[in-house]
């Protein structure tokens, strides 16, 4: 979901109060209504100039049209609708409040409930989720969009095979539905079926549907010996001006991978660098070390020994962190293939917990007072509410595993949620680490590794906080070196399994049998056994990195 208003939905949704659509001339060439217009259609025509505004990426505008129309209507559900798809990506939690109003004022509203199911996805709240677009399509059976939707929850929540009949459903709906065609392959390469996912992809891509993500996807389907036919026709539809500014990074991106297998090294890194220009991403990086500052001056020793006894003491939860590409993928299957052990995935729940109390990465947040407002009653009820959303996931589980990488910057708040918790942190060499972020199409919220000289300062600010969190926490996070688990995978499973408090089990060095859901960029790589290739990967580009070199200062090993 982004804050624009699917057109697929808005076509759907009716902007009269009394539910009659308005005609098509209703909407004005200006948002104010013509006078003496009856209350219903003008706040109709306000809308309707609202969505357009959306559409138009005039955010701000439609907002303010919204808020006319409830200041007049209080109860507009189409009004709470926008506000909705408009706090989405920025402010998650309005976007919920919005959306769930909307549908308090119409609950047989299929769309509104499709609508506060994606939100909830978006969160990693897959039980309201499933059940909000489980709704949506019992009041509209043949909806494509909440299909998707529902198959997208059920692979984001470890349930890859229950995913795929709701792609197909979809597809013999609507074949040429852009969800539908890029949802099934999705979800068959998070359940290590490359073969048919590019199978896939190749037909969207023939019948022009979502061209530049498809080709993105097929590429990371195999590992390119020769240069495939992909390679000219990505090249040839990067000449395509009708791609755009969103289809270009996706398009460089895959060039330069499919260059990079074939050992065109130059090449490659020149298609990556094009790509992360194209998506236009800038990161404040001054904002994020003042906040890195205000981090390390909140969480003391002192803080942490007056808080020790506020947490829950259940060892269940386990958080895997680091920096994106560092191994966590990797480490949280070979953990996950013990059978006592649950793997959830990347869960933003903690980063919600986290904004919730004001722990987040702003400015103007005083961190003091935010932990000052943790009570031990409030601790203890969110440490609850917390371990109760991890149970929903795996209710017998000894452990089980969220890995999300950038909850390296929580790890003061997980250990006084829980203080037996498992934090495993994994460190790659930083270069490598570097250069593995810098060649993958990430979202808007990895915005630092867009720029190389800006992913080195920004791993240099990672490396700042994790030596400060194994300061104040001595002994309680376990360091698993990539590098060390690539040259001994059994010696290091072991080490992770006994961290773990767990018995060792044979089928950890098996990761890559997992028959499980993997939905990052590493789905291909960790069903394959262990393989050295990517240790000092960063050689093959060492002329084109200086900028890198540079930033990472001494922490860069040449």
């Amino acid at each position: 979901m982004s804050n624009r208003l699917p057109p697929t939905w808005a076509k759907h949704l009716k902007t009269r109060p009394s539910g009659e659509a308005a005609p098509p001339n209703a909407v004005p060439t200006k948002a104010q209504p013509k006078v003496g217009l009856p209350r219903s259609q003008a706040d109709d025509m306000l809308l309707r100039q609202a969505l357009d505004f959306q559409k138009a990426e005039r955010l701000p505008e439609a907002e303010e049209l919204c808020l006319r129309v409830l200041e007049r209507a209080p109860n507009h559900p189409l009004a709470f609708y926008i506000l909705g798809t408009l706090g989405l990506g920025h402010d998650d939690e309005k976007a919920l409040r919005y959306f769930a109003r909307a549908l308090g004022e119409e609950p047989q509203n299929p769309y509104y409930h499709l609508s506060l199911g994606a939100a909830y996805l978006k969160l990693s709240e897959f039980t309201p989720a499933i059940k909000h677009i489980q709704i949506a399509l019992d009041l509209k059976p043949d909806l494509v969009e909440a299909l998707c939707t529902l198959g997208k929850a059920y692979n984001e929540s470890d349930r890859g095979e229950m995913a795929l009949p709701l792609f197909e459903k979809a597809l013999k709906i609507d074949r040429d539905h852009p969800l539908a065609r890029t949802g099934l392959p999705h979800a068959l390469a998070s359940l290590g079926r490359m073969d048919e996912a590019a199978a896939h992809l190749k037909e969207a891509i023939e019948q022009r549907i979502a061209v530049p993500n498809a080709y993105n996807a097929l590429v990371h389907t195999r590992k390119f010996t020769g240069e495939p036919p992909e390679l000219a026709a990505i090249l040839t539809e990067l000449r395509n001006l009708d791609h755009g500014s969103d289809g270009a990074p996706a398009l460089h991106h895959a060039a330069g991978k499919v260059l990079n297998d074939l050992g065109r090294y130059k090449e490659a890194m020149d298609h990556f660098k094009k790509g992360n220009q194209a998506g236009g991403h800038t990161f404040d990086l001054e904002s994020y070390r003042r906040w890195i500052d205000a981090v390390v001056e909140t969480f003391t020793p002192e803080l942490v020994a007056s808080r020790a006894a506020c947490g829950n003491p259940s060892e269940v939860p386990v958080f895997i962190v680091g920096m994106p590409r560092s191994g966590t993928t990797l480490t949280e299957q070979i953990c996950a293939s013990h059978p006592n052990v649950h793997g959830a995935g990347e869960l933003s729940k903690l980063r919600r917990v986290a904004n919730g109390i004001g722990l987040t990465n702003c400015s103007n947040i005083n961190l003091g007072e935010s932990i000052a407002g943790m009570t031990p009653d409030l601790t203890r009820m969110l440490a609850e509410e917390h371990l109760a959303y991890l149970r929903e996931r795996a209710a017998d589980s000894l452990r089980i595993v969220d890995k999300m990488p950038h909850n390296f910057e929580l790890i003061g708040l997980i250990c006084l949620l829980f203080p037996n918790a498992r934090i495993i942190h994994c460190r790659r060499d930083a270069i490598d680490n570097c250069i593995s972020c810098f060649v993958l199409q990430f979202s808007d919220g990895h915005n630092y590794s867009a720029d190389l000289q800006t992913l080195g300062l920004y791993y240099r600010e990672y490396d700042r906080l994790m030596r400060h969190w194994d300061r104040i926490f001595p002994g309680r996070i376990f360091e698993n070196r990539y590098e060390t688990l690539i040259e001994n995978q059994e010696e290091q499973s072991r080490r992770l399994i006994d961290y773990l408090g767990l018995s060792w089990d044979d089928a950890c060095l098996r990761f890559f049998d997992k028959d499980r859901s993997v939905n990052t960029y590493s789905r291909w790589q960790v069903r394959q056994p262990i393989y050295k290739s990517s240790v000092k990967r960063w050689k093959n580009y060492e002329s084109e990195i200086q900028p890198l070199i540079d930033a990472l200062g001494d922490l860069a090993e040449i």
